[in-house]
Parts: structure tokens; C-alpha cells; sequence
């Protein structure tokens, strides 16, 4: 349980490779159970994605972005995700796990 436990939220932003929509899509109708189990353990608790043409934006809550990260760098079941995320995506944003996220700007309190 993450009762007492402070979420971290990070936006993200890729893009895909033109004419890859629909396959984007269709691949994330239902992800791999396995694929699940592992962002979960690593503390994952919500991760949402909106798309406008080719931009794909993420919104991840999660206890520890740079932890999960790194927890899945390796993780068997990430590993083939992220080939095939790497056949829909441009080249310039594969998953490397360097990053932090977009830095908030504004947000009503």
C-alpha cells in the first residue's frame, strides 16, 4: 500500500514515427501482464498517455521516477516492450532512463 507515501508526478513527452498511430494504439489496448506486474513493483500506481497526431503525452505517478527507472532499465519484461516501443517511436526518444520529465511550468493550486 502506498498510504502515507508521497507520489511523485512526472509528465513526459515522445513522439512516433509517422503512419505508426493506430499500431501505437492497438499495442496498448492491453499491455503484457508481466509488463504490469513489473511498473507496479516499481512503484508505479498510475501512468497515462494522450496523443495529439504523432505527440504522445505521459502522465506518471509513481513513488520514485528515477528508481523505477532504473528498476526497469533491465527488467525482463520491459526489455522486449522497449524493442517494440522502439519500432513505433522516433529513434531520438527511446527509453535510456536518464531522464527527469518535463519541468512544470504552471498549476493551479
Amino acid at each position: 500500500m502506498t498510504h502515507g507515501v508521497a507520489l511523485q508526478r512526472v509528465a513526459l513527452h515522445t513522439r512516433l514515427k509517422p503512419g505508426k498511430e493506430a499500431e501505437y494504439e492497438s499495442v496498448h489496448a492491453v499491455i503484457p501482464p508481466e509488463l504490469d506486474e513489473a511498473l507496479r513493483e516499481a512503484g508505479v500506481r498510475s501512468w497515462r498517455i494522450w496523443r495529439d497526431g504523432l505527440d504522445l503525452f505521459h502522465v506518471v505517478e509513481v513513488e520514485d521516477y528515477a528508481k523505477m527507472r532504473a528498476a526497469l532499465r533491465d527488467h525482463p519484461a520491459n526489455i522486449p516492450w522497449q524493442a517494440r516501443m522502439s519500432e513505433l517511436l522516433d529513434v531520438e526518444d527511446d527509453y535510456s532512463g536518464g531522464d527527469s520529465g518535463l519541468g512544470l511550468v504552471w498549476e493551479l493550486p
